[in-house]
């Protein structure tokens, strides 16, 4: 944490991205209820939100091969100017605009907003000779992350409430755009230069089995994650506090603040397969704690902010095995891939757990969030061979004398 702060370079480069990023947190609220103002219902608005969520999920990657093809500037000016642009044309759509109009626009938000944090994941080992100090900053990226995801949907249905819906995304859009070109203009981001292309894997970063562990083990962590969400919004509407749902899932983000501030000073959090287990028990058991405290808004709170300190070193530790997960050509592509794992899990989360709240209540929801837990522990268990570091070949220095002398006596 100290080696970030110290440093002029390094802490402007990560203060424009997390200020790049807190659009980003303001979309799917912000949709959500722009469409539903425009269309009249909450069906369509889903639909919309949900075209942007599988395009999101789908440009994420492609941009990120593109970084690692021709570096971060140009494609980062480029797709920020697209994504707000679009933003602006769908915030000054009329009311009653159909369908075939906005689920266009939605798609190409998703598909064209800035891969900003995989950026800046991939710079961070250049910019941190020291791997603990690496670690350390994954750990804080990913804690102050959190803040825009506390801050930013209150954000959105803020200004949309003093001015208007299409105005929140405007302003989202136009944020994107600066804090993008800020971030794209800093001397680490323009002087980054992706691998040379003849090491670049065909199949891409998801062709080493390291990475293909730490995406699956970040799908079952989105489904904890997006289920549980769900579960504290609808736990808190059985106790007739659905106001209290909000503040709720407010210090689930100030836990993750918090645990990801004190994995920063301990060394930024586990760095083997074990120990990434360990983590995602401590996620798993702090979540399944939310079951009991389910009867009280109180106990809610309280188990929410503790079982949360789990959510952003468990990001942290998988975010630093990435260095060694994936060939250097294919790193800013792999940091993709997380984030569209992370988001696809918790779109399945959030529909399972919705499901579940309709037939059985809050405590099955809860309980999907603890099973994905446990299988995310699982399967770091069960592969935890692919994320050993990979070892460099041990070179064997030949004794051309003996050689030589062995090669005699064969031939006589």
């Amino acid at each position: 944490m100290h080696s970030i702060a110290s440093s002029a370079g390094p802490r402007r480069l990560f203060a424009t991205s997390i200020l790049a990023r807190l659009p980003l947190a303001m979309l799917s609220i912000g949709l959500l209820v722009h469409a539903e103002h425009l269309t009249g219902s909450f069906a369509a608005a889903g639909l919309v939100t949900g075209v942007y969520a599988i395009a999101l999920g789908v440009g994420g990657p492609l941009l990120g091969q593109l970084v690692d093809r021709r570096g971060q500037t140009t494609v980062l000016l480029v797709s920020a100017s697209v994504a707000a642009a679009l933003l602006v044309a769908i915030a000054v759509q009329p009311v009653g605009e159909p369908l075939a109009v906005l689920l266009p626009l939605a798609a190409g938000i998703g598909l064209a907003e800035p891969p900003v944090g995989a950026c800046l994941r991939t710079q961070l080992p250049a910019l941190l000779s020291d791997p603990s100090a690496v670690r350390a900053a994954y750990a804080l990226e990913a804690s102050v992350v959190e803040l825009t995801f506390i801050f930013g949907p209150p954000l959105a249905l803020c200004i949309g409430a003093l001015w208007s819906t299409g105005a929140a995304l405007a302003a989202g859009g136009i944020v994107l755009l600066l804090a993008t070109t800020a971030f794209a203009a800093q001397p680490a981001s323009r002087s980054w230069r992706p691998a040379p292309a003849q090491r670049r894997p065909r199949g891409g970063s998801l062709r080493a089995p390291a990475m293909r562990t730490l995406a699956i083990v970040l799908i079952a962590v989105g489904v904890l994650l997006g289920a549980d969400e769900v579960a504290v919004v609808a736990a808190a509407k059985t106790l007739d506090s659905t106001t209290a749902a909000a503040p709720l899932l407010a210090l689930w983000g100030v836990g993750s603040f918090a645990g990801g501030l004190l994995a920063a000073r301990l060394g930024g959090g586990a760095r083997t397969a074990g120990g990434l287990a360990l983590v995602l028990g401590a996620l798993t058991v702090g979540h399944l704690a939310l079951i009991p405290a389910a009867g009280s808004v109180v106990a809610l709170g309280g188990v929410l902010l503790l079982a949360g300190a789990t959510i952003a070193p468990t990001e942290a530790t998988i975010y630093a095995m990435v260095d060694h997960a994936t060939p250097a050509a294919t790193i800013t592509e792999a940091f993709a891939w997380l984030a569209t794992a992370m988001a696809v899990g918790g779109a399945v989360g959030a529909a399972g757990a919705g499901l579940l709240v309709d037939r059985a209540g809050p405590t099955a929801a809860f309980a999907l969030a603890g099973l994905a837990g446990a299988l995310a522990v699982l399967i770091t268990m069960l592969r935890s061979r692919t994320l050993a570091p990979r070892q460099a070949p041990v070179v064997i220095l030949a004794d051309t004398d003996t050689d030589q002398q062995l090669a005699e006596q064969v031939a006589a």
